[in-house]
């Protein structure tokens, strides 16, 4: 089939070749050209819009894992956060309640969370909200934890301390008396040996022959040493620091046996039962003082007693018998 084209000539009654021109040529050609291009420009918008490409479907797969395990993450930083708050329960609630101390404030325990703004770049992102929640916990948490971490670094130096003003407290009896039957006289008001009226007796007396050994009756330091042959007030007598604002006083000593400034622990032989100064009969008259005030040293012999020995310990210190003092 031919393609040149004819056409009737109305003025000639004949048939004439049609003659396109170049322009002519050149024009068809761009227009068929612009709506090539705009037919594959539709073509391609809807299948960028609806139809993905292999690449594309692998990133969504990816970016609906990443979403699962941004919530995935969330929950568990949840549970994370239910668990510290019940640490901090018990640290302030039994841990520091053993060791009589403050609780740590919500103000503190809470301190410098907030400024939310610096994630809002995270907001333009598709899981924007899901990654702004994590980032805020994970910080909240990480404060936290910190503040925690230094609560039992706290509580460990506690313990510390615990442990020697235990072992400092006085807590046992200054001789031997495991027959409980050298207490003779108790704290209290007894009678005066001398004058046969009550007095204030500030300590406990125990009889002993001279030479029995007495025991330091906890951890401390050796503060005062007193040698004397008056036939008044203490003696002979020996006074041990225990920190924690107790001290301890062993009086009418025959011999002392450690020097002042020495380290002595509980139980450490500090000297032995005399008679000196105001005593009737060979005893120890011994002493607590708690923030420099004398108390009733019995309460303090529970470390070597069981609890029925102990109460009797109290029975016999409360009866209102005669001191060995003047």
């Amino acid at each position: 089939m031919t393609k040149d084209k004819y056409y009737y000539n109305t003025s000639s009654l004949r048939y004439e070749k049609v003659e396109v021109s170049w322009q002519t040529k050149l024009l068809r050609i761009f227009g068929f050209l612009c709506a090539t291009i705009v037919f594959a420009s539709i073509i391609v918008a809807f299948a960028f819009r609806y139809i993905d490409s292999p690449k594309e479907k692998q990133m969504k797969r990816e970016l609906s894992q990443m979403n699962t395990q941004v919530a995935n993450m969330g929950k568990k930083l949840t549970t994370y956060a239910v668990v510290l708050e019940e640490l901090r329960d018990r640290d302030d609630n039994i841990y520091r309640a053993i060791f009589e101390a403050e609780p740590i404030p919500r103000s503190v325990r809470e301190a410098g969370f907030g400024g939310g703004d610096r994630w809002k770049y995270l907001e333009n992102l598709s899981n924007g909200e899901a990654l702004k929640g994590v980032a805020e916990k994970i910080e909240k948490l990480g404060k936290q934890l910190y503040i925690q971490s230094k609560s039992y670094d706290d509580l460990a130096q506690m313990v510390k301390d615990k442990e020697d003003m235990l072992a400092s407290i006085p807590a046992i009896q200054p001789i031997s008396n495991s027959d409980l039957k050298r207490l003779s006289s108790g704290y209290g008001m007894r009678m005066h040996p001398i004058y046969k009226r009550r007095k204030m007796h500030w300590g406990v007396d125990f009889t002993a022959p001279t030479g029995t050994k007495i025991y330091s009756t906890g951890k401390g330091k050796v503060v005062k040493c007193h040698k004397s042959r008056k036939r008044k007030g203490y003696g002979t007598y020996v006074e041990v620091s225990h920190g924690y604002n107790y001290k301890t006083l062993y009086a009418h000593l025959d011999k002392i046996l450690v020097k002042e400034g020495q380290q002595v622990n509980r139980g450490d032989i500090l000297g032995e039962v005399g008679n000196t100064g105001g005593s009737t009969a060979p005893h120890l008259h011994y002493e607590v003082w708690r923030n420099n005030k004398r108390i009733d040293p019995v309460n303090f012999f529970y470390n070597d007693l069981s609890p029925e020995e102990f109460d009797q310990v109290i029975e016999l210190a409360s009866k209102p018998t005669q001191s060995f003092e003047f």
